[in-house]
């Protein structure tokens, strides 16, 4: 397995918008959807020209499979919308992807690494977990859908 992980360029924001909706689509019938299948591409492609977000875009044997994004603060490094396509779970593309943004932000002098987690989905905190990561916050917090979603904030220090 040849994974090649990258900064995404202003060309690549459809491919990272696609992993997401792909990634996302098991969350549509949740009681609260994920706020991600309806993120229009526009609102992707403003945050990232305009340098407010990265995206991060990891292919295995040339085909792209997976895709997060992050901002940066002055001490820390928050992701967002880990994303691997369905076909493609449970072959270490999530944790290549942050183990890749664990070594960017070392290398940027930031002291931790944060995402919020849904609290209904064990699953993935557990994935942040096994990689060191901790539920410092539990709060209930307002999607860009207008519905309340009960989360976890998860952090690891550098």
């Amino acid at each position: 397995m040849n994974t090649k992980l990258w900064l995404a360029t202003e060309e690549e924001i459809p491919i990272v918008h696609r992993i997401m909706l792909e990634a996302f689509e098991e969350y549509r019938f949740l009681d609260v959807p994920s706020s991600a299948l309806n993120e229009p591409i526009e609102m992707l492609q403003t945050s990232l020209n305009s340098g407010i977000e990265q995206a991060l875009l990891c292919a295995v044997d040339g085909v792209p499979l997976g895709s997060t994004r992050f901002t940066k603060t002055e001490d820390s490094l928050y992701f967002s919308r880990v994303s691997v396509t369905p076909i493609a779970r449970g072959k270490g593309i999530a944790k290549a992807m942050l183990l890749w943004l664990e070594t960017y932000a070392k290398e940027n002098r930031m002291m931790k690494l944060e995402c919020r987690v849904r609290a209904s989905l064990p699953k993935n905190i557990r994935l942040y977990e096994s990689l060191g990561y901790r539920v410092t916050k539990e709060e209930a917090v307002t999607n860009p859908n207008g519905y309340l979603v009960k989360t976890v904030v998860m952090e690891k220090q550098l």
